[in-house]
């Protein structure tokens, strides 16, 4: 193999064909991944872990394949690296406190270009197998939703772009939780994911940071307490995991903090007998990272929580200033140097953070501070819910870092100066948009913190963009007229279709060839291919074969068996009452009594899929779940509905499910109220896949029709506008009262016919329907959303038709790749230019 770098086009921004991707690999000085010649992977599973080779299990198996491939990109890592520090460009930090990555061999493998060596590796070896290398690893738990998958796609794009970047979080050592299900209840169970070595991650202890607190922490029956006014510090321990860009050629960074404490053994304590004490404040500083989302339903909660947005950011922008430090002496120029993402509010701390060290360390005076913080720093807004911005007490700021609470104070008192003179005598609007919210209890509101200390605050859909503005915080968009802007999301194609689909992504390279795979907007030339019957049936077949392929799955990993001729509808998300899983079930419950009342009746057979993981201190949620898992009980034990409707709650949903289950996928659920949705990602994951979406005009949706047509799409429902002036004077009680099929489904529901041996368990919903005012419009949408899917039963009867509507889905999708969204923003935003990666010796 040569020598030399690659010199291919990811540089350039063109498209990386593979063939041209696997040269890019067989270039790199470390030669190439054979494991046979090489003896990468055989040294790996014998002296790793000192087993013979025959005797290892699928494991430790994993992990040698898995750290073979590391040693393959490791030099370009280090290249990417050295190349910044010597270009020295301005370059992008992406702080989030969730990266739902997933499995990353597989992914590693497929951005890299090497899945024929590594099969062909593993064919040789009569003790491996590929499937079983691949399922050994977790996914990482390090995020749980749509903020951190989006987290994941763009640290993905950032890479495959070529652009100076590098992401920032915390190296949770528990995931949110597995997601049990017993006797219909969700059940959390531990997720130690970290309870084998992780073979990606680099630890870099010769780079920790000290995050300074104003009070120690004790733990109390398992609880985090402050001790106040006792000054300590938790020490920042690095792990970087590489980010391997599509071609291989940039390989960037994501830095996960681990928390710990300088007293890792205190030998005083051990000595006089107090064993336990010895290691008392090691865990206690180690619990700051310990699990992904503490339930912050309790105090104790909350203050862990806000001591990981502290602990985060402290780190991070310690880390960043170093960075910038080594090449940099003029701290006039970090502007024009760094650019700071703040992925949600939780980061917002950042503003006060970064101001105390131009403060404190630069020693530079406030102006120019406050110039340089909000020319480095951008902010994304990704709800529009009141009650998820955050806001954090006071106190937690007096007791764990007094001094960002005197900085917000001081931004806060000039800010208001700033309203006052610009709105005189409008003293409302000065207390809408305070940083401190006085009553009921003082809190900083993070969301003003971060409009107001940043350069950008954008939506992440046209539709979420406008109400942001004119909804969420009109204030601020009118004194900031020029900050706001809308960045529509994206999501990888790498992964949600090259990966998840291979039987639909061999079809498209066939026909258009693989440029689509960096340039997703190349698949519009699929739209020509609609009317041709050839590949309409090739369509069909790769659809069928992932329907084929996840009821494999199904069966092997929960015993549940699925027959893939019938419909595939799939509603996966976190369970929540603005997405409506609810709405989904009634219109089921619904279909159940048609086909009580007529056995006859003509209806396609339907497999209905759920997945997500409620909060465990949401209890209506939870209780959704158990509804769900209660009709689909029912329904399989009615000879009348057995083989004709089926729901499906699928465990434990997570990056690995969603990429068997979304190819699979023919009607793609998105029915949350309007107006409530910012964007949603899995929408686009279905569109890419081909599958058909009924849904509300809410977030992305509204887009992904425009660009396919809302003919091919099934849209239904009250728009946010509607939602918006209806509010005032909706009654439940009238559907209720007026629609004889919404009636006859929530009597069957509170008249216990799905509870027969738990009487009055659904009251609850009961009460968030009729007696507390359906805030979400469940009844409102009941029965435009049937008609809905009696159009989507309509047009399956004609596979030609529902095909033709899916390959325009699919070649509509292009503008929903996450590549696209990065290059808005690094081109609105951060102003950041794709870096070429050379080594020193071909300059």
């Amino acid at each position: 193999m040569g020598r030399t770098a690659n010199k291919g086009s990811v540089r350039t921004g063109k498209p990386v064909s593979m063939k041209t991707q696997r040269g890019a690999l067989e270039q790199y000085e470390c030669g190439p991944l054979n494991f046979k010649d090489s003896d990468t992977y055989d040294r790996h599973v014998v002296f790793d872990h000192a087993v013979p080779l025959d005797s290892a299990c699928e494991r430790e198996r994993f992990e040698a394949v898995a750290r073979a491939l590391r040693d393959l990109l490791t030099q370009r890592w280090l290249l990417t690296e050295q190349t910044y520090d010597r270009v020295n460009p301005k370059r992008v930090y992406y702080l989030s406190m969730e990266f739902l990555l997933g499995r990353t061999l597989i992914h590693n493998i497929i951005n890299l270009g090497v899945e024929q060596f590594v099969r062909d590796d593993l064919r040789s070896d009569p003790h491996q197998n590929w499937t079983g290398v691949i399922d050994a690893e977790p996914d990482a738990g390090l995020g749980n939703g749509g903020l951190g998958r989006l987290a994941a796609c763009f640290i993905d794009s950032l890479a495959s772009l070529g652009l100076p970047a590098m992401g920032y979080g915390l190296r949770y050592e528990y995931g949110i939780f597995k997601q049990g299900i017993e006797n219909g209840y969700q059940v959390e169970h531990p997720d130690h994911w970290l309870a084998n070595p992780d073979p990606w991650e680099v630890a870099r202890p010769r780079e920790v940071v000290q995050v300074p607190l104003d009070c120690s922490f004790k733990l109390e029956n398992g609880n985090l307490r402050a001790i106040p006014h006792a000054p300590s510090h938790l020490l920042g321990i690095p792990y970087d995991r590489p980010v391997a860009g599509y071609g291989g050629t940039t390989v960037n960074t994501l830095r996960l903090w681990a928390a710990s404490s300088p007293e890792y053994f205190d030998f005083g304590e051990f000595s006089s007998g107090d064993f336990v004490g010895a290691i008392v404040d090691r865990v206690a500083a180690e619990t700051v990272t310990r699990v992904l989302y503490p339930d912050d339903s309790t105090t104790a909660g909350q203050a862990l929580r806000f001591v990981q947005e502290y602990f985060l950011v402290s780190c991070s922008l310690a880390d960043i200033v170093a960075r910038f430090r080594r090449n940099n002496s003029d701290w006039s120029a970090f502007p024009d140097k760094v650019a700071i993402q703040m992925n949600d509010t939780h980061p917002a701390m950042a503003v006060a953070g970064l101001m105390r060290i131009l403060l404190d360390d630069a020693g530079l005076g406030w102006d120019e501070a406050w110039d340089m913080t909000v020319r480095s720093l951008a902010y994304t807004n990704h709800t529009l819910l009141p009650e998820a911005l955050e806001k954090w007490p006071v106190g937690l700021f007096e007791s764990i870092c007094p001094r960002l609470l005197e900085i917000t104070y001081e931004i806060n008192r000039r800010f208001l100066e700033n309203v006052r003179e610009r709105y005189p005598g409008d003293e409302a609007r000065v207390q809408r948009m305070s940083l401190v919210e006085e009553v009921p209890t003082r809190q900083l509101r993070m969301a003003n913190l971060a409009i107001v200390g940043s350069h950008s605050t954008n939506g992440v859909a046209a539709i979420h963009s406008q109400l942001v503005r004119t909804q969420l915080v009109p204030d601020f968009a009118d004194m900031f007229r020029e900050r706001f802007n809308n960045k529509t999301n994206g999501v990888t194609p790498r992964r949600w279709l090259l990966l998840a689909n291979p039987a639909l992504a061999e079809l498209i390279n066939e026909a258009i060839g693989d440029g689509w795979v960096t340039d997703l907007g190349q698949l519009d030339r699929l739209g020509a291919l609609a009317g041709d019957a050839a590949f309409r049936a090739s369509f069909r077949k790769a659809k069928q074969a992932a329907k084929s392929r996840f009821a494999d799955w199904l069966k092997s990993t929960t015993g549940t068996l699925v027959d893939p001729e019938t419909i595939f509808d799939s509603q996966i998300k976190r369970i929540h009452e603005y997405k409506r899983q609810l709405l989904n079930v009634l219109h089921i419950v619904m279909l159940y009594n048609r086909l009580r009342n007529s056995p006859n009746l003509d209806m396609p057979p339907r497999t209905f899929f759920f997945a997500g993981k409620a909060a465990p201190a949401y209890r209506l949620a939870k209780l959704i779940i158990k509804l769900i898992n209660q009709v689909a009980e029912v329904l399989d034990s009615d000879p009348v509905t057995r083989e004709r409707l089926k729901v499906v709650f699928v465990p434990n949903y997570s990056v690995t499910v969603a990429e068997l289950l979304i190819p699979a996928s023919e009607v793609s659920e998105q029915i949350s109220t309007a107006g409530y949705e910012a964007s949603g990602t899995s929408n686009m994951k279905f569109m890419m896949n081909g599958a058909l979406t009924i849904g509300t005009r809410d977030g992305a949706t509204i887009e992904m029709a425009e660009a396919a047509g809302e003919e091919n799409f099934f849209l239904f429902g009250l728009t946010a506008d509607q939602v918006a002036r209806n509010r005032s004077w909706y009654d439940p009680h009238w559907h209720y009262n007026n629609e004889p099929e919404i009636r006859a489904a929530l009597e069957m529901i509170f008249s216990d016919s799905f509870s027969r041996d738990e009487p009055g368990i659904f009251g609850p919903i009961y009460d968030m329907l009729l007696t507390r005012g359906d805030y979400y419009m469940h009844l409102a949408d009941l029965t435009a959303y049937s008609q809905a899917q009696a159009a989507v039963a309509t047009l399956y009867r004609d596979a030609d038709e529902w095909t033709r509507k899916a390959i325009k889905n699919v070649a509509s999708s292009g503008k929903f790749s996450s590549d696209r969204t990065i290059a808005e923003y690094a081109a609105d935003i951060w102003q950041v230019k794709p870096v070429p990666i050379i080594a020193e010796t071909e300059r």
